[in-house]
């Protein structure tokens, strides 16, 4: 009995440690705040003040955005507009679906499969991003994200992505000069992490979307670049809500389907699904447990390998009231002997 609790346990044990293991990096990002490489609000200058020409501009004047052709919808002609109307001397590119194939067949043709084979388009809309600020550098913004400032401060670092809460970064505002190593990272690694989830949300944050990002951010900062490969992090004051923030932030989520109420209401009741799970996996050990440890019989010593055989099908077949009849029978028998 004891041998046996003893490889339970340690079964339990080394179960529990793979999938610890194998969700550590995600764990990770719980506790990651990014503090560290923030864009503090005592860095950047006011939205009219003069030092803004002062500082230095590393990233190219380049805007991206993204979608299936150009007819943007009306409803998001507005953000695009504004970020027209406040970068005048930027070069604007609109990825349309074709273009975007086209420029991955001419300058990344060892990629052009995976992303022929991405499922979802908003894969391909994510992966395109990663690209175009790797070759051009320069700033992308989601098309439902308009801009409230000019973007010349951010400019001044070499990378920078968005911080969400509760935990992580998100892909729809960034900034890179070219071939910088985090965007790199990000490119390189899109074909490792082309997997396929049960919903089409999993499919899609996971593989090229915003959880993917924070993931491959977490590996790069594990790495210790140094200071001026350091990836920097505007937090969500800067970003929108406030006078002083670069971006206003409009109707968007063209891509999410019906999975994705089942994700947010799970998000919401993390703690009450934090709790049924935890009920529900020690439910199954403990059914485990009975089964093949409590439940396990022993064997007589001096039968054959083949009577045992029969000895626990025999056993295993008898009822239950004459099982016990049949084990006071016997110490009957032999206390009379």
């Amino acid at each position: 009995m004891k041998r046996g609790v003893t490889i339970f346990i340690l079964s339990t044990v080394v179960v529990l440690g793979f999938a610890v293991h194998s969700v550590w990096t995600l764990l990770g990002l719980l506790v990651a705040t990014g503090r560290e490489d923030a864009i503090l609000r005592g860095e950047l200058p006011a939205p009219n003040s003069g030092t803004i020409n002062e500082r230095p501009q590393l990233i190219p004047k380049i805007i991206h955005q993204t979608y299936k052709n150009e007819s943007i919808p009306e409803h998001w002609k507005g953000p695009q507009q504004s970020c027209l109307d406040l970068h005048p001397d930027y070069e604007y590119k609109l990825w349309t679906d074709k273009k975007a194939r086209e420029f991955i067949a001419a300058e990344y043709p060892w990629f052009l499969e995976t992303f022929d084979g991405y499922p979802y388009p908003i894969q391909r809309a994510d992966a395109i991003r990663y690209f175009v600020l790797h070759h051009f550098g320069g700033i992308y913004i989601d098309l439902d994200d308009g801009c409230n400032r000019s973007l010349d401060p951010l400019l001044a670092y070499p990378a920078w992505v968005r911080r969400t809460l509760p935990t992580g970064i998100s892909n729809d505002a960034m900034g890179s000069v070219p071939r910088h190593p985090f965007f790199l990272k990000a490119i390189d690694s899109l074909t490792d992490y082309n997997r396929r989830w049960p919903l089409p949300y999993i499919t899609v944050m996971a593989s090229t979307g915003p959880l993917y990002l924070s993931i491959i951010w977490r590996h790069y900062n594990n790495a210790s670049p140094d200071d001026e490969n350091r990836v920097r992090i505007l937090f969500p004051d800067e970003y929108n809500n406030h006078p002083w923030s670069f971006f206003t932030h409009h109707v968007g989520n063209s891509w999410h389907n019906t999975d994705v109420k089942i994700i947010f209401w799970l998000a919401r009741h993390w703690v009450f699904v934090t709790f049924v799970g935890f009920l529900l996996g020690f439910s199954l050990l403990g059914m485990l447990y009975k089964i093949f440890i409590l439940n396990k019989q022993p064997l007589s010593p001096r039968l054959s390998p083949k009577t045992r055989g029969f000895e626990r099908f025999a056993y295993t077949r008898i009822p239950f009231y004459r099982r016990i009849s049949s084990k006071d029978l016997e110490l009957e028998d032999r206390h009379e002997v």
